[in-house]
């Protein structure tokens, strides 16, 4: 028996729109943009946007279908556990997911803060010290924010919302009478020498990219929260999708439109430099200020998303217990929340933003993504006839896309993180062995 209807289902599809779309956005472009556009040695970086755009739509679709089927807490755990079998198969890939999850939920908080403290940065100098201290502090005041009724956090995540589009939109419409077009699409591929650079540099850069359009999957860990999920799910994940592709094609264009590409490939501050191009020093200091709103409001909905996870892996025995507590009056997984923002608070004091960003895709692309595409494949095949809430258009195209997108970026990551991934899934495996042998006498393991 699940203790899912001790959660609330609060969430319209107004907020649960707001949610994905905050949680896509963050930091991501703003501080990737500038390495993407130098892999691609300027305009032609955006192909990469648009194949991170066209995986985003392929296994977005792959998530609604899910979502729609499976509205619960956990997202990919439940998914897995479902889709591979629950005595089996099932038990071990929700158990690696849950496993890696330990490690990459906090990278993606991390992640998110380092970027913060680096933006912050451009209006006050900090040292390697400061950063930490701000990054850290960050996650601690996340955590308070969340710390309260889901109605109140969806009621926020629209609050927020709104600022993160506004600015983007903001940035866009400020660029129009300055705009270069023969600058913004001068796509030479001349530069690269040879097919296979460009396949590396590609790779390279769709992996910065994707990691920015990250989370339009995040109503899936609040399932059971959602209001009238079969239908808001899917909605809300290709609604959110959608709205950010416009917004991270037209500020990619835009930008390289009223910037030297050299500039931008240069800048770890490319949006601030950018208005300060267009106006002054000062209003380019009011837009920094927004852009780390944008950034705060992503953690925000990652650290709300993660930590619906561990509770619902311990509701169903596959977890430490006492993640399955739900706070007395406001109804939200209070320990899996705390839980979940202090080891993402102590990695954002050790980590280093690239080597986080490339650590966090690499552990979840084969059991989490991959995996997920070949099983909701092979689930429709053994299933054929069945109702289901959400048919993806096409099947199985786009999750065969998907996966293939996916295995193409894993292809182009750096040996030493696919070896540390892997690493990471043996060690896991090792413990599953353990708890299925051990384990199954003591109820909190």
């Amino acid at each position: 028996m699940t203790e899912n209807h001790k959660l609330e289902r609060g969430l319209s599809l107004t907020q649960a729109t707001a949610i994905n779309m905050i949680d896509m956005v963050g930091i991501g472009p703003f501080v990737t943009m500038s390495i993407i556009v130098g892999l691609m040695h300027g305009p032609a970086s955006i192909l990469a946007w648009l194949l991170g755009a066209t995986l985003a739509y392929m296994d977005g679709m792959v998530w609604a279908e899910l979502g729609a089927r499976w509205p619960e807490a956990g997202g990919s755990y439940v998914f897995l556990k479902r889709l591979f079998g629950e005595k089996k198969g099932g038990r071990l890939m929700s158990f690696l997911f849950i496993w890696q999850t330990t490690l990459q939920a906090p990278l993606v908080i991390a992640s998110g803060a380092i970027g913060f403290a680096n933006y912050f940065s451009y209006l006050i100098p900090l040292n390697f010290i400061e950063k930490k201290m701000v990054s850290g502090g960050l996650v601690i005041l996340l955590v308070g924010l969340l710390y309260r009724n889901i109605k109140s956090v969806g009621k926020i995540s629209v609050v927020l919302w709104v600022i993160t589009g506004g600015t983007i939109l903001w940035l866009i419409l400020s660029g129009i009478p300055h705009f270069n077009a023969a600058q913004a699409f001068d796509l030479h591929m001349s530069s690269f020498g040879t097919s296979s650079i460009l396949y590396v540099a590609l790779g390279q850069a769709s992996l910065k990219s994707i990691y920015s359009y990250l989370g339009y999957y995040n109503v899936c860990h609040l399932g059971a929260e959602i209001k009238d999920p079969a239908k808001n799910i899917p909605r809300s994940i290709l609604i959110s999708i959608t709205g950010i592709v416009i917004l991270y094609l037209g500020m990619q264009t835009m930008i390289l439109g009223v910037l030297p590409w050299q500039t931008v490939a240069k800048s770890d501050f490319v949006a601030s430099i950018y208005f300060e191009q267009i106006y002054n020093h000062g209003v380019a200091q009011v837009a920094t200020l927004l852009i780390l709103v944008i950034a705060l409001a992503s953690l925000f909905s990652a650290i709300l998303g993660y930590s619906r996870i561990p509770y619902a892996a311990a509701v169903n025995g596959d977890f430490f217990k006492v993640f399955a507590k739900v706070h007395p009056r406001h109804k939200f997984p209070h320990v899996s929340l705390l839980a979940v923002g202090a080891v993402g608070f102590i990695f954002a004091l050790i980590f280093r933003l690239g080597d986080a960003i490339t650590a966090i895709l690499t552990m979840r692309i084969l059991i989490q993504f991959v995996s997920q595409a070949v099983g909701v494949i092979a689930w429709n095949y053994k299933h054929k006839g069945e109702d289901s809430p959400y048919k993806m258009p096409l099947f199985p195209i786009p999750a065969i896309i998907s996966i293939v997108a996916w295995l193409f970026i894993y292809s182009c990551i750096k040996v030493q993180f696919i070896e540390w991934s892997l690493v990471v899934l043996g060690a896991g495996g090792v413990a599953y062995f353990l708890r299925e042998r051990y384990g199954r006498s003591n109820p909190q393991i």
